[in-house]
């Protein structure tokens, strides 16, 4: 794998690490704003929100710079979003300071998979691409547990300036590291947004909208479900989050290697289990060991989903893959904020702590069959083209007879 590579995850290792750390540090944030804890949640919200609309925003913008150029702007920006929240003065600045870095979550995960799949051969692009995002998945591991331990011990703040620092790092290696790809020659924007207009590009992210959603309708319900229904001490919920980023990690790395190989099956075992662990987990999670277990596969399962999907949506959405690219990874936001929102319906209904795992089951099992459904589509278009292939009029050479 290029050395570039490398450049690429330490950004998305920074960007993953700001997404995620805010969560531990809402009690301290809110204490030092004089807010309540659920307006800091619109820190979290902004971010999400950020993403979801930053990532075409930016994208569409950065069509006319070469990529790695724009990269290294969305790095920029990413660093004075991250600046402005350690040195924010009031609420409103830090959230302000949230969005700002959020604009340039989505467009370096989708420009930077394009990047990722342009370095390497046609049959190890989903291996690349997983190599960008095991970043993101290791700043569940590291980042996010030692910036919430740094944001507890010696103020938040400090968590986004070392987190800015950073950016600084990513920024630096992809100057150094990141080869000068040249720009798509002829691709405008009417190409890009013409990849929409594509079936299996639009099945591919409503499958990324469902399967992550339907993992993140249970992890963001840990803590409560954890402490209340596992029995676990609230010290606990650090831990259980590691190993759930360890299972990110793990999944991560297995997706892209059997995406290379067989994206589809990969697709039907990754979101078919995912669906039966998440219904299981309804009754795992009364016991410590087995919803520790159910924790790290979730993880593993969910992310093993990634690569494929991404890639994809590369595949299907060739010749202008950029804003496809990007805008999947906003769907990735989009199914974590209806998840969560859905969650929260069926435990404010009273089904109890446990609920959201049977929304999370029935999200992951609606993008299998949309899998399926993807799939035969697939075929029938395939089958549909040998057809037409075979019908058309063979020209024969014409031989010319010597007399």
């Amino acid at each position: 794998m290029p050395l570039a590579l490398l450049a690429l995850a330490i950004g998305a290792f920074g960007i993953g690490t700001t997404e995620f750390v805010i969560m531990g540090l809402l009690p301290e944030v809110a204490n030092d704003y004089g807010v309540s804890i659920p307006t800091a949640g619109f820190l979290v919200t902004g971010y999400a929100l950020g993403v979801m609309f930053g990532a075409p925003l930016m994208t569409v913008l950065g069509t006319k710079v070469q990529r790695k150029r724009m990269l290294m702007l969305l790095m920029g920006l990413f660093i004075v979003g991250n600046l402005l929240s350690a040195l924010a003065p009031a609420f409103a600045v830090m959230l302000a300071g949230r969005v700002v870095a959020s604009l340039a979550h989505g467009a370096f995960f989708g420009i930077g998979s394009v990047v990722a799949a342009d370095l390497v051969a046609p049959h190890k692009r989903a291996g690349a691409i997983a190599m960008m995002f095991t970043g993101l998945t290791v700043a569940n591991v590291v980042g996010v547990p030692l910036g919430t331990l740094v944001g507890q011990s010696v103020g938040w703040r400090v968590t986004f300036a070392v987190v800015a620092a950073l950016g600084v790092i990513g920024l630096a290696g992809v100057a150094k590291l990141v080869p000068d790809l040249p720009k798509a020659e002829g691709v405008r924007l009417r190409h890009e947004l013409a990849a929409f207009k594509n079936v299996q590009v639009l099945l591919a992210m409503a499958m990324t909208v469902l399967g992550f959603g339907g993992v993140f309708a249970a992890i963001t319900y840990i803590a409560p479900m954890m402490t209340h229904v596992a029995g676990f001490a609230d010290g606990s919920v650090t831990w259980l989050l590691v190993l759930f980023g360890l299972g990110m990690v793990g999944g991560n790395l297995v997706g892209g290697k059997f995406a290379d190989r067989a994206l589809m099956p990969m697709l039907y075992v990754s979101l078919g289990v995912l669906a039966v662990v998440l219904a299981l987990f309804t009754l795992t999670a009364h016991d410590k060991i087995a919803s520790a277990v159910t924790v790290f596969l979730i993880g593993a399962l969910g992310f093993a989903t990634v690569p494929p999907l991404q890639k994809r949506v590369l595949d299907h959405a060739h010749g202008a893959p950029t804003l496809a690219s990007a805008v999947n990874i906003g769907a990735f936001n989009l199914g974590n904020a209806l998840a969560a929102w859905l969650g929260g319906v069926v435990i404010g209904a009273g089904f109890g702590y446990t609920a959201p795992n049977w929304v999370g089951a029935v999200l992951a099992a609606a993008a299998l069959v949309l899998a399926f459904l993807s799939a035969a589509l697939e075929r029938r278009e395939t089958a549909a083209s040998r057809t037409v292939a075979g019908s058309l009029p063979v020209e024969r050479p014409t031989t010319t007879v010597h007399h």
